[in-house]
């Protein structure tokens, strides 16, 4: 498990937008690291993963309370945050989990 789960998480995120944007250029995914969370007091780091053409974002978040845990969403833009996350093994996340992820849900 890497030391810092947030920075590997942005690594893999980052490679993949790499990825996604080389086999589809219709699909220019914008990753933003969010700290609202934190700042409302959530022990939790949030990353979205936005695809301003289709209107559909991916919400990755990493609580504190939950280590080595990702709790996902697929949700619109205009929806912001769901009611119900995904959880997945952080450790089974990969850079070809997101591309895949991307390409299937913005594609």
């Amino acid at each position: 498990m890497p030391e810092d789960p947030l920075k590997a998480l942005s690594d893999m995120a980052s490679d993949a937008h790499a990825r996604i944007q080389a086999a589809h250029q219709h699909i220019n995914p914008v990753v933003e690291v969010r700290r609202g969370m934190r700042d409302a007091g959530i022990p939790a780091d949030v990353m979205t993963i936005d695809c301003l053409r289709t209107r559909r974002r991916i919400t990755l978040i990493l609580h504190d309370e939950q280590p080595g845990v990702l709790l996902y969403q697929f949700v619109t833009i205009a929806d912001e945050v769901g009611e119900d996350f995904l959880r997945m093994p952080l450790s089974d996340i990969t850079v070809g989990t997101l591309f895949e992820w991307m390409q299937d849900y913005f594609g």
